[in-house]
Order: structure tokens, then C-alpha cells, then sequence
């Protein structure tokens, strides 16, 4: 298994604290990708692969319209993604994700939060270094599926990783879903043979991928390090947040 396989398994795709902050993230995402590719999902792969995922966390239409509305509305929907780079105490590298329609008040926030827990916010580049860009896809295990098979064929589309991951949903219930990791420029062919095969997509989208040796910390380190990546996912400009720490033993 590679890099994005343990870099996940570790990490464990923490999930939004509420149902609310899910739908939060998902409603900028779509209207960005509207603003980026048009509203027809026909002819915008992001889009449908957001829509997928906005069915997968049962977001409500509404919800949904209401995304695509402001993108196509002038005055409304003007979300930036925006990325910030900074250090937080003990020489942990952090990278954090926006979506933002006020990019004033974002970096103030996240310079505050940086600055309450001993950290500093860095230049454009000082961190990003450290992490590759890559692309991710879920798509729904099929009866029959070899894992090997797939990720054979998928790596003339530029997979890199394709491994089976268990998912508990709030209920506890367990399934099992396929997890394709692939350069950041592969997203389109990679999304194109996912349907044209006739997989289920539960989402798609990119995640940074540490490319350095995680710092080992203490306990207490990590409680001040958490505390800080507490505030900025709190925060509802923020997307993703990732860093160099490694995390706790199970």
C-alpha cells in the first residue's frame, strides 16, 4: 500500500462535526463548481461528482438549488478558494482549505487562530511543499469487484492508489467503498472511466497528501495542536485542514 492509503488510513477522513457544517461545505463547493463550469452537469464532471456526493450526506434539494442559484446570481455566490500556509507551535506544518466570498475577514481569522495557540501564518509556499495535490474519487464496492483488476485499468487513466475502505455510517452500520487516489490533472479521465463503466460515484474531489515524514509529539503537545485545528475547522470558510502531524497510536 502506498502513501495515500496510510495517509488516510490514519487520518480517517475526519468527518464535519454536524450535518449542518456538511451541508455548508457542499453548498460552496457546488456553487463554485457552477461559477468554474456552468450550471449543466452534462457538461461539468466537478459538478456531478459534488452532486453525487451531496446525495450520498442526504443534503436536501433545496440545498442544492439554492448553491446553483447564487452562482448564477452576479451579486451573490462569489466564493474564492483560497489556501492558507502556516506553522503551528512544535514546528508542525499546517495547510488550510477555504471557500471564501470575503478573503479580509478569512486571513484575519485564521491569523488569529494561529496566533492564539503559538503558531504563525506563513507566505504562499512555505508549507505547500510538503504536500501533493492529488485527486480522490469513493465509489461504491460492486459484487465481484477485483481491486487488483481496477486498479490495473485505472492506472492508464493516472491512478496511483485503488484500495477497498470500511465506512460506519451514524448508525454504525459498516459498508465497504473503493478508494482511487490519482495526480491532481487526472480528475476528468478518471471521473470519465468511473461512469462509463457503470460504477456508483459516491464523491469525488482532491486531497493534499503529506509528501514528508510526520513529526512525532507528545500528548500534550498534540492537545495544543488539536486545539488549533479545532479552531480552524470551526470555522465556516474553512474547507480542509491538514498537517504534518503524526497521529496518535490506536
Amino acid at each position: 500500500m502506498g502513501r495515500a492509503f496510510e495517509f488516510r488510513k490514519e487520518r480517517k477522513m475526519k468527518r464535519w462535526g454536524h450535518m449542518a457544517r456538511t451541508f455548508t461545505k457542499l453548498g460552496k463547493e457546488i456553487t463554485i463548481a457552477v461559477k468554474q463550469g456552468g450550471p449543466d452537469v452534462t457538461g461539468n464532471p466537478r459538478l456531478r461528482a459534488l452532486m453525487a456526493e451531496a446525495r450520498s450526506e442526504q443534503m436536501p434539494k433545496e440545498n442544492i438549488e439554492r448553491a446553483i442559484k447564487k452562482a448564477t446570481e452576479s451579486k451573490q455566490g462569489d466564493f474564492k478558494e483560497v489556501i492558507y500556509e502556516g506553522y503551528g507551535p512544535y514546528g508542525i506544518a499546517y495547510l488550510v482549505e477555504t471557500a471564501t466570498d470575503n478573503n479580509t475577514r478569512t486571513v484575519a481569522n485564521v491569523r488569529s487562530y494561529f496566533n492564539k495557540c503559538g503558531g504563525s501564518l506563513g507566505t504562499s509556499g512555505s508549507v505547500a511543499f510538503m504536500f501533493d495535490h492529488k485527486c480522490v474519487f469513493r465509489i461504491k464496492e460492486s459484487e465481484g469487484l477485483d481491486i487488483e483488476e481496477l486498479e490495473l485499468e485505472l492506472i492508464d487513466y493516472g491512478a496511483e492508489e485503488v484500495f477497498e475502505e470500511t465506512v460506519v455510517d451514524k448508525d454504525d452500520n459498516e459498508s465497504k467503498e473503493v478508494v482511487i487516489y490519482g495526480d491532481y490533472a487526472s480528475y476528468g479521465a478518471i471521473q470519465k472511466y468511473i461512469e462509463e463503466n457503470g460504477y456508483e460515484l459516491i464523491s469525488g474531489g482532491f486531497e493534499q497528501i503529506p509528501n514528508v515524514e510526520l513529526k512525532e509529539v507528545t500528548a500534550e503537545q498534540r492537545s495544543t495542536l488539536e486545539k488549533l485545528i479545532g479552531l480552524l475547522e470551526d470555522d465556516e470558510d474553512v474547507t480542509n485542514v491538514y498537517t504534518t502531524m503524526k497521529p496518535a497510536e490506536e
